[in-house]
């Protein structure tokens, strides 16, 4: 298939290098110079997202926020000028569910399909192609793409409705964020206590506590390993998309909010590129003790 992708950060990079190694033929812009290893792969270049629509079966985004995929969808030089009936859209960003069904609306009055695709599993899961995907869109329109998902991922959902995939990726990064808290206070009750947090963590991965985000965070707590990975900036994006609909819906969430705090705090210690797994550093900051201290 001609593929356009657009968004080559620490995700999409390896995303589109996953479907190049497929045999899919990729259109190629970021906001930023295509990377050189994904053009050497065989990726071609080019100037607009509308030139990248207007080469291309299906245009994949990988942005950061929503207003980043409004811009690339509908403004100047934007997908929404290359397109054409029988092209589809896949949006795989984190957005908020209700401008993905406008979104949709909007492409569908140019002849177009639209699924809506966020991603969990962080750079790990985007270089192994291991993502857990969740879609949102028509059913037949999921089963058209489906080969792409799972040159990209492992774990291929379709939820729903347009929407329904960002509704899950909120969800998700609920859970991920109140794992997160957990998994940090739970390390640092265990230094402060005077145990060695990475036996204690050992000790508790093979029970009920067991998670992924113990294996893989709780390591990086330990080892202070807190370059990304997955920004706190962008975690605390997704948070404010729980909370704003939470309001909408009339809906309380008193662990997210506690959760987005801790990453306010971060933040305002010049920690919002900084991996999510360093909420841990609020909660020391508030126990005068860092994860590994003497007690």
């Amino acid at each position: 298939m001609n593929i356009g992708f657009i968004g080559l950060g620490i995700m999409g990079a390896p995303m589109a290098g996953h479907l190049i190694a497929a045999g899919h033929s990729l259109f190629l812009k970021s906001r930023r110079s295509v990377p050189d290893a994904l053009l050497a792969a065989g990726g071609t270049a080019c100037a607009t997202a509308a030139e990248v629509a207007k080469r291309s079966d299906t245009i994949i985004l990988m942005l950061p926020d929503t207003p980043d995929v409004e811009q690339v969808l509908f403004g100047a030089g934007g997908v929404a000028e290359g397109l054409s009936p029988g092209k589809t859209v896949i949006d795989m960003s984190s957005i908020a569910p209700l401008a993905t069904k406008d979104f949709a609306v909007r492409v569908a009055a140019r002849g177009g399909a639209y699924l809506d695709a966020p991603v969990s599993g962080g750079e790990v899961g985007a270089k192994n192609a291991a993502l857990s995907i969740m879609v949102g869109g028509e059913p037949e329109d999921f089963e058209r793409a489906r080969p792409l998902f799972e040159a990209m991922g492992k774990a291929v959902t379709h939820v729903g409705p347009v929407g329904s995939g960002q509704v899950a990726k909120v969800a998700n990064q609920i859970i991920v964020a109140l794992t997160i808290e957990a998994v940090a206070e739970g390390l640092l009750f265990a230094s402060k206590a005077g145990a060695d947090p990475a036996k204690v963590r050992q000790a508790i991965t093979g029970g009920l506590a067991t998670s992924r985000i113990l294996e893989l965070h709780g390591e990086r707590m330990i080892k202070r390993t807190f370059d990304p990975g997955f920004r706190i900036g962008l975690h605390q994006k997704d948070l404010n998309l729980a909370l704003d609909n939470a309001r909408t819906l009339g809906l309380s969430l008193p662990a997210t909010a506690l959760a987005q705090q801790l990453f306010s705090a971060c933040v305002a210690q010049g920690g919002a590129a900084w991996d999510h797994s360093a909420m841990v550093k609020a909660l020391e900051a508030l126990a005068n003790h860092a994860v590994g201290d003497a007690a």
